[in-house]
């Protein structure tokens, strides 16, 4: 039987490197690790995350495309605003029962963008926890929001990377609360983007609140259920699972803000900017999320 394979560190003229049991050497974390990433198979049909072009295209031509061309008639704002190439950290509010908003704005920059790109939507760990949905949601190009995720895709891969740092906050708020951001957590995303040294768009959306409100919360049914949340909506739990789907046809409105850039080196280290950086974020979203409604007419005709 042969001798288990063991990794050491010995330091290199480049810095620290892992070195194998056979005397190759690895790559160590700080040093640049693009290189080493096998080239892209142009006939591949499924990437490392679990993309799948099949299953993806059959998603945007079906469901997609009717709600972005028919139902909520999406207008864009400043799409040109996305970097052409080169990885970018879009922020986004977020809102909806079961939220629309990451599917019309990854269609927004694949249909109106001057150079049209895939967008990686980053979703919370508990999607694992629903069979056949876990499944699905990895194939239409959502990832799972870590931190090592989202750098590999921004520095390593150079990909657009969509984030809602409101979280499942957001997607809870009564009909009440609506259009009024939450709390952005601590900073993540920024420091996330200022390590990868990749720009963060400011997103904004309206109409997802009227698509989806949710009019109260039972906790009582949310424990029984094994849900994250049971929300009332007007087509859910009447309709049964499909009334989660069941969106009314506000008309939806996207903003892409100018990119904010970070091109020194250690900016994440001050978590004090980071901080700073990410309630400025929060208050220019807050901020144009208001301007649109004001200039809104029909929450139905825009």
């Amino acid at each position: 039987m042969s001798d288990r394979t063991s990794l050491r560190f010995r330091e290199g003229e480049d810095g620290a490197v892992e070195e194998g049991g056979d005397g190759r050497s690895l790559p160590a974390r700080r040093t640049d690790l693009r290189p080493y990433l096998p080239g892209v198979e142009t006939d591949r049909q499924v990437n490392d995350w679990g993309r799948s072009e099949r299953v993806e295209g059959f998603f945007d031509k079906t469901l997609v495309e009717f709600f972005y061309t028919y139902w909520f008639r999406t207008e864009v704002q400043g799409v040109e605003n996305v970097p052409s190439s080169g990885g970018a950290l879009l922020v986004s509010n977020h809102s909806g029962a079961l939220p629309p908003d990451a599917a019309m704005i990854a269609r927004a920059i694949k249909e109106e963008h001057p150079h049209g790109r895939p967008l990686n939507i980053t979703v919370e760990h508990f999607f694992k926890g629903y069979p056949g949905f876990s499944m699905l949601i990895p194939k239409i190009g959502c990832v799972a929001a870590h931190p090592a995720n989202v750098q590999r895709l921004l520095y390593d891969e150079q990909q657009l990377v969509l984030v809602f740092p409101e979280g499942r906050k957001g997607t809870e708020k009564l009909y009440k609360d609506r259009y009024k951001l939450r709390r952005f957590g601590r900073g993540g995303f920024v420091e996330a983007a200022m390590r990868a040294r990749a720009p963060i768009v400011p997103v904004c959306v309206i109409g997802a609140e009227e698509s989806a409100p949710i009019f109260a919360q039972v906790n009582v049914l949310q424990r029984l259920t094994g849900l994250i949340y049971f929300p009332i909506t007007p087509t859910f739990p009447w309709l049964g699972p499909l009334g989660m789907l069941g969106y009314l046809p506000a008309k939806f409105k996207i903003r892409f803000l100018e990119p904010i850039h970070f091109d020194e080196d250690g900016m994440w280290e001050d978590k004090a900017l980071v901080q700073t950086v990410a309630h400025e974020i929060r208050a220019r979203i807050q901020e144009n999320v208001i301007d649109m409604l004001k200039t809104r007419k029909s929450v139905w005709f825009g």
